[in-house]
């Protein structure tokens, strides 16, 4: 499934469920595929295929089946362009926590302000769900790192060497946090 550039809709942005999430499994590959593709250290190497995206997004649906994260997406139309998922922190002693990630933009559609729009839902969401401080890490240096930057992200440090780029190279990790 190829995403094709911009139309003339207004790009939205919504909630998915478990089961909306589950037939919407081939778009949610591509965006992730397309993020690899071009680049995007979110824990997958070159080759990254369709078959191994979807295994991943179908890993994510009992989470959101049981209210343990939220998947929100940009959609232009009926094809998905965007994701975000907002995880809760499990642990007793952390229900003001979330964690943020598969932060994506299809390449087609970046530098449109899509990526400030899926964060400020991703943060609204995670506030309304009680939660009061958020947290996330991307790759230094990368586009994620200008955007959290950007929208008030506080960075707390950098791992060197912390994970592999796409193409295989060791690359340092900056964590962020932001209040909510």
């Amino acid at each position: 499934m190829t995403t094709q550039p911009m139309t003339t809709q207004p790009i939205t942005i919504a909630t998915l469920t478990a089961a909306e999430a589950e037939a919407a499994l081939d778009q949610l590959a591509d965006i992730l595929v397309n993020a690899v593709a071009h680049g995007a250290s979110v824990n997958f190497l070159a080759g990254f295929t369709a078959e191994e995206a979807r295994r991943f997004w179908r890993g994510q649906l009992p989470g959101i089946a049981a209210g343990e994260r939220i998947l929100i997406v940009a959609a232009d139309g009926a094809q998905l362009v965007g994701t975000v998922i907002v995880s809760f922190a499990p642990q007793p002693n952390a229900p003001h926590r979330a964690e943020i990630g598969k932060m994506l933009v299809h390449s087609a559609y970046r530098r449109r302000g899509l990526g400030a729009r899926l964060l400020a839902a991703a943060e609204a969401a995670a506030r309304d769900a009680g939660r009061s401080l958020l947290m996330l890490d991307t790759q230094s240096g990368s586009d994620g790192e200008r955007l959290y930057r950007r929208c008030g992200w506080t960075k707390v440090g950098e791992i060197p060497d912390h994970s592999l780029t796409p193409n295989g190279r060791l690359a340092p990790t900056s964590l962020y946090y932001k209040k909510v």
